[in-house]
């Protein structure tokens, strides 16, 4: 899965909220990265499944992804108790790993 997570109270818009989730899950330095466009490549609304382990009811998403650009793919520290590892993979392999959507966020 792409980094993501939910906005925060300092998140000033949605793409500052996708820049520090981004940074906060890979260790990727925020200043080494640009949106791709300033508009989200997906937008998708769906019913997450319960998640006792963390208190979490079944609840609806409203997701929007964002493209980033860098020509630094130095990948950090990642944010262990939300990713077990970060990695950057050729197309093919991503699309069989998060889906179709990558390719139409490229």
């Amino acid at each position: 899965m792409q980094p993501g997570g939910h906005l925060e109270p300092a998140d000033v818009t949605l793409l500052d909220a996708a820049l520090r989730e981004l940074a906060e899950e890979t260790g990727i330095n925020p200043a080494t990265v640009l949106p791709a466009s300033p508009a989200p490549v997906y937008v998708e609304y769906g019913r997450v499944p319960a998640r006792p382990d963390k208190d979490e009811p079944a609840h609806y998403h409203l997701d929007f992804g964002y493209s980033f650009t860098t020509e630094d793919a130095t990948i950090g520290r990642i944010q262990e108790s939300e990713v077990t590892t970060a990695a950057w993979y050729p197309l093919r392999r991503a699309e069989a790993l998060v889906g179709r959507r990558v390719t139409r966020a490229i």
